[in-house]
């Protein structure tokens, strides 16, 4: 065997150093998903990153192609709605963005971030075995000894051209290794495999069918069959909430629709179905038998 210099030495002992986390193999998911015919048109897995996001931004500005992917093995700065962060150990999760050129309208585009829930959530319990539920509108649950955990999430941002869609996921995260108490992911979700390499395959795929329907549909949410498949998955459905909306203000009451455009549809104490668009949702449920509520 012809000796490594010392620098490619240090090279590979610091991508295999963890070996309970291999990184992504990026030539055998091109082989796999860059086909012709298929919606990805490229796949780049960098070591690391700011935001997968705000990188495929830049790109889309460059004539970049749609179906362009960026996988990043570690985000240090990640972000979700409401300018949250997002961050992980490295090669712990799938942190990706994928760019996107609709021919829908542009009124329709807002289903996008839902239908990406869809993909994700029916590519993981079919690939890994896990019930994936989605709180409206952007997050991923799992459940974890019993209670519900945010696994992943959802951000989707306009470009000059498109959108790029962005998807993380908290894949082999320990107990000790959990942002916030609240959080979960595939592997204490019981998971019966953690290998990312599937998984992004799976998920990706998963998107390409349901983006193409959505555009086979012109963005009907309807007729694509996306509306009713993310009323069949949303665990917020059902469920008295609380919505924080824009301009410090707050409305209660029972999600009880997901309606054309996607906003929640929640009917009110005193008797009106106000549909919301944009806001951050907090799940509540009866303490003691009272009408008291309290966050779950």
């Amino acid at each position: 065997m012809t000796p490594q210099p010392p620098g490619n030495r240090d090279k590979d002992a610091g991508r295999w150093s963890d070996l309970g986390r291999p990184p992504l193999n990026a030539t055998a998911l091109r082989r796999a998903l860059v086909r012709p015919g298929s919606l990805w048109t490229s796949l780049d897995v960098v070591p690391v990153t700011g935001s997968t996001n705000t990188d495929l931004a830049e790109r889309s500005s460059k004539d970049t192609a749609e179906g362009a992917v960026l996988v990043a093995e570690e985000q240090s700065a990640g972000r979700g709605r409401l300018d949250r962060t997002w961050s992980a150990p490295p090669r712990s999760g799938l942190f990706f963005s994928v760019y996107l050129t609709p021919r829908a309208p542009v009124a329709r585009w807002g289903w996008l971030p839902l239908l990406a829930g869809v993909a994700t959530a029916t590519a993981l319990a079919r690939t890994a075995g896990v019930d994936t539920a989605l709180k409206w509108p952007n997050d991923l649950l799992v459940t974890v000894d019993g209670a519900e955990r945010k696994a992943g999430g959802i951000l989707a941002e306009r470009t000059e051209g498109g959108v790029v869609v962005g998807i993380g996921l908290n894949v082999t995260l320990t107990a000790d290794e959990l942002p916030v108490p609240t959080a979960g992911s595939l592997a204490l979700a019981g998971a019966r495999t953690t290998d990312r390499d599937p998984l992004l395959r799976a998920v990706l795929r998963s998107l390409e069918h349901w983006y193409g329907e959505w555009q086979t549909a012109d963005g009907d949410p309807g007729a694509s069959g996306l509306q009713a498949a993310y009323a069949a998955g949303c665990a917020t459905l059902g469920r008295e909430v609380r919505a924080e909306l824009p301009g410090d203000t707050s409305l209660t009451g029972e999600a009880v629709a997901i309606d054309g455009d996607g906003r929640l549809v929640l009917a009110t104490g005193e008797g009106v179905q106000q549909p919301v668009g944009a806001g951050d949702i907090i799940h509540l449920r009866a303490t003691g038998g009272n009408a008291a509520t309290r966050p779950e």
